[in-house]
């Protein structure tokens, strides 16, 4: 007989108080009798026992070796040994046993009560697995056992879910007071699969009571008037998050073509490499240090910043800083640039994308509104972005390598005239670009699998991004990315996610048309 990992339920249940050790032998009879209902009775009445005896028993018909005697007594047999739950003891093994026949009904209930005995297991997260595992599908036949679960729980989160198990448990009561009151229970829950359920109740031969009809019509209105509330706040969420992916994409382009006049086809390959050095981070930290594994984020930021930024350095004083003015040229030469990095990375690290896992810190999600689950990892990343924008727009207004920045973007010619450096201007600023890309790859690591083609679904937005902010100018990224995450959040359930991009894009076309500096306009660039 092999209990296996569902022992968990075993032990568990060695917590729980036991009114007694063995199971009557009333409640054992049925499972070796013929009639199916009775079969399943006696499966659920044993469960909602919530013993160690019931779940032997349980796991036992679920095991398949459950045996009958001639007598309409069970045994649990091992080999050659037989265990007689009906005393708790090791017995001889009785003469013409037989194996308790298990259907996919019976089977089916099985699975059912052991799932619902972890209800009362002590570990908070197993008890939560297990109730919205049971929102599923719960049985009218688990309710005493979830009656017992909501006695002995304390959680409030696992409160509330029993309560809603045992509400729709008792839509289907004979009683019409009880699926009345069952109905209105329901009123405050935020789970949208309870609308087909109550939905089949005003239907013809649904529910033939008028006064639970009209308690079901407003059920089923407060529900959804909660579930409108909670999309429009996730798609709220949810554009904030993709605004913020996009504004961490689009900021060092924004230095590199807003302020510096590039046209840098290469710019998603940036992206490529931060998010490739906090692979490499993780696979050190892995290696390395197993212990402070879930540390190797925080030494991915500045490696990647550097490692971008020491790559976009190289660009600038190699190729890019002959073709200052020469718009086309440098489009050309960065779109080849591109292709050499995505190349170099699939040689290095294969055409396959790696995996970068999240830190535990970043695992999982807080839960609003009743059902909107908030991941920690696009938290995580709205917070990056403010902090991300708060330090680009300190070094632009509040260093000397600020200063320079603008003084060469509004007249280049006049800043070179007292003394500025602007080829070493050009190459710190488009270095420093470069980097913040790099900080934006990691973001994107954590979202997604990292491959070699990361970049390239990004550089188009990232461009759009740019152009609609209005050229050079970082109030005019953020709004523009913050805008184009939210607009896109709330046309795709509409539209579709293609039909939705291209929407977006005909916007941007028309708007530029209309406002060519887009939505802020820089005053006295010049980049000759």
């Amino acid at each position: 007989m092999q209990l296996s990992p569902k022992l968990l339920v075993l032990a568990c249940l060695l917590f729980c108080p036991l009114a007694q050790a063995a199971i009557p032998p009333d409640l054992l009879k049925p499972l070796s009798g013929d009639d199916p209902d009775a079969r399943v009775a006696a499966v659920a009445q044993i469960a909602a026992l919530a013993t160690p005896e019931a779940a032997k028993v349980l796991q036992a018909l679920q095991d398949d070796s459950l045996y009958a005697a001639p007598d309409g007594k069970v045994y649990i047999v091992d080999g050659e040994q037989a265990y007689d739950p009906a005393i708790s003891k090791s017995v001889p093994l009785p003469d013409g046993i037989d194996g308790v026949m298990v259907n996919n009904r019976l089977r089916s209930a099985v699975a059912g009560a052991l799932s619902g005995l972890k209800l009362l297991a002590p570990e908070r997260s197993t008890r939560l697995a297990a109730a919205q595992a049971l929102q599923q599908s719960v049985d009218p036949a688990q309710l005493p056992l979830i009656h017992k679960a909501l006695a002995q729980e304390s959680d409030a989160e696992i409160q509330q879910i029993l309560q809603v198990l045992i509400a729709s448990a008792n839509l289907h009561a004979p009683d019409a007071a009880t699926r009345k009151q069952a109905v209105q229970a329901l009123a405050g829950s935020s789970d949208a699969r309870l609308l087909p359920v109550l939905q089949a109740m005003l239907e013809k031969g649904g529910e033939p009571d008028e006064a639970v009809q009209l308690a079901a019509i407003e059920t089923m209105r407060q529900i959804k008037g909660r579930v409108a509330r909670m999309e429009f706040a996730g798609n709220v969420f949810y554009g904030i998050s993709l605004g913020s992916v996009l504004l961490l994409a689009a900021l060092g382009l924004a230095i590199t073509f807003g302020l510096m006049g590039i046209i840098n086809m290469a710019h998603g390959e940036l992206l490529m490499i931060g998010a490739y050095t906090t692979y490499l981070c993780q696979l050190f930290f892995r290696t390395y240090l197993p212990g402070l594994q879930d540390a190797y984020l925080l030494a991915a930021l500045p490696a990647a910043f550097l490692v971008a930024g020491l790559v976009g350095v190289a660009l600038e004083r190699t190729v890019i800083r002959w073709l200052y003015g020469r718009p086309l040229e440098t489009l050309l030469a960065t779109w080849g640039i591109s292709l050499i990095l995505m190349q170099t990375v699939r040689t290095i690290f294969g055409a396959q994308n790696v995996e970068v896992a999240n830190p535990a810190w970043m695992s999982g999600g807080v839960t609003v509104l009743g059902g909107l689950v908030l991941p920690y990892n696009r938290l995580a990343i709205i917070v990056f972005a403010v902090l991300v924008v708060v330090a680009v727009w300190l070094i632009l207004n509040k260093t000397r390598l600020g200063l320079f920045v603008r003084a060469v973007t509004q007249n280049r010619r006049m800043a070179d005239c007292v003394g500025v450096a602007t080829g070493k201007v050009d190459m710190l600023t488009f270095g420093l670009g470069s980097g913040i890309a790099g900080l934006g790859g990691v973001a994107l690591s954590q979202l997604g699998n990292v491959g070699p083609d990361l970049g390239q679904s990004y550089i188009v937005d990232s461009f759009m991004v740019v152009v609609l902010g209005g050229v050079g100018q970082l109030a005019g990224t953020v709004i523009a990315a913050l805008g184009l995450g939210e607009v896109n959040k709330f046309l795709e359930p509409v539209a579709g996610a293609v039909l939705a991009k291209i929407a977006i894009l005909v916007f941007i076309i028309i708007f530029i048309q209309r406002r060519p500096q887009g939505l802020f306009a820089m005053k006295g660039r010049s980049v000759e």
